[in-house]
């Protein structure tokens, strides 16, 4: 009975990891909707607009009747350019209800496994597997590569290709110098953005103004002052700090001695930063995680099973014949890799008698310490952590309370 519970599965904790599966198509499908929202308001107003003044012309007789009629062939033009719009918005829902619908199928399938050792779990795990991958390596620029294995897996409704691919090629620009491409994206999603105070837009603005007080040719740093009045000063309630440094970067160009004071902003490592702002913000709006899947699911792994003894000293050293087949942590391939996770969460505490502090912070119950002393033929008075094998006086060791 033991046995079968420990292999059941617990669906609902397998499918922790898998929210974003479903989240950011449904994120996806938003924007698509208030951008074909958007397209009809603006299409409409202009043609209503259009239409009421050929009306208006016809009815008080300012217009003869080819006037009218190309009035009409200029609405039926928009109206065709409207659908052509409404189109291609309509041809990407339906491309991402497919996928809506093949990650509820590939999800579901797990629900018909209730048993760790089923073979179907074992398919779908790979299945897992493969989209964390392709994930990683998509979040990590290898788009051809992710783009490959999906369509070997035959799983290119699993995976977010198009997403990342328009994220990577907007965050090479910015490390290329070029913040076009960033701000054409901050234009399409104008009101998210401005609902989550992202300073995005800001950041992006500023470089643009410091590029061109940058060059010091006359016609730029006019160009910079009529910039800075659109874009920068605008923003002086909410980022003070910056529009003052940006007003001063004037009166300071990069060679002069005083310009180690704005070195924040003209060191070239401000498009790297750009960039990574643009990958958090973006991150953000479609409600991505901020690492990769797979980087989450090897982390929560080796935490579940890594403990202080993983990494002693002494035992790294022999981690290749002791901990290799024994614990996973202690193999040569794992040990490194586990150094940055926490330790494994107990819900139970076994606490010894009579704890004792040692000074090397380990804390031991007073009868092991005698016993392992005693084991050892250490002199009175003196014992041995059992894992350093440091050894101390018993009069250093501090009375450990818990309360």
């Amino acid at each position: 009975m033991a046995n079968h519970q420990h292999s059941a599965i617990k669906h609902s904790e397998h499918l922790l990891l898998d929210q974003p599966l479903l989240r950011l198509p449904n994120e996806l499908l938003r924007k698509n909707f208030r951008s074909a929202h958007a397209v009809i308001d603006k299409d409409t107003t202009a043609l209503k607009a259009l239409l009421k003044e050929s009306a208006t012309a016809a009815v008080s007789g300012r217009a003869s009747q080819p006037d009218v009629l190309r009035g009409l062939d200029a609405m039926l033009a928009r109206m065709r350019g409207v659908k052509r719009k409404l189109a291609v918005h309509a041809d990407e829902e339906a491309r991402l209800h497919r996928q809506l619908d093949a990650r509820v199928a590939h999800l579901d399938e797990l629900y018909a496994v209730n048993s760790l050792e089923d073979v179907k779990y074992e398919n779908w795990s790979r299945r897992r597997l493969d989209r964390l991958l392709a994930d990683h390596l998509l979040r990590h620029g290898f788009n051809e590569t992710a783009s490959a294995l999906a369509a070997n897996r035959g799983m290119e409704n699993l995976v977010d290709v198009p997403t990342f691919v328009s994220m990577s090629r907007i965050r090479q620009a910015l490390l290329r110098g070029s913040v076009t491409e960033a701000l054409a994206w901050c234009n399409e999603n104008k009101k998210e953005l401005r609902k989550m105070e992202s300073k995005l837009e800001f950041e992006l603005r500023l470089q643009q103004y410091i590029e061109l007080v940058r060059t010091q040719s006359q016609p730029k740093l006019i160009d910079a002052i009529a910039h800075a009045k659109k874009y920068i000063i605008p923003c002086r309630s909410t980022q003070p700090k910056l529009v003052q440094e940006a007003c001063g970067l004037l009166a300071v160009p990069p060679t002069s001695p005083a310009a180690s004071t704005y070195a924040h902003l003209y060191r070239p490592g401000r498009w790297d930063d750009l960039a990574e702002l643009f990958t958090t913000t973006h991150n953000s709006l479609l409600a991505l995680p901020s690492v990769s899947l797979i980087h989450i699911a090897l982390s929560s792994g080796l935490s579940a099973l890594k403990t202080p003894a993983c990494h002693v000293t002494h035992l790294e050293s022999t981690a290749s014949s002791f901990g290799q087949g024994v614990c996973p942590i202690c193999s040569l391939e794992l040990n490194e890799l586990s150094k940055n996770v926490p330790y494994a969460q107990h819900t139970k505490s076994h606490v010894e008698p009579d704890l004792h502090l040692l000074p090397n912070g380990r804390v031991y119950g007073k009868q092991r310490l005698e016993m392992q002393a005693r084991k050892a033929g250490l002199p009175d008075g003196v014992i041995q952590d059992q894992l350093t094998g440091q050894q101390y006086k018993f009069g250093d060791l501090k009375k450990v309370y818990i309360s």
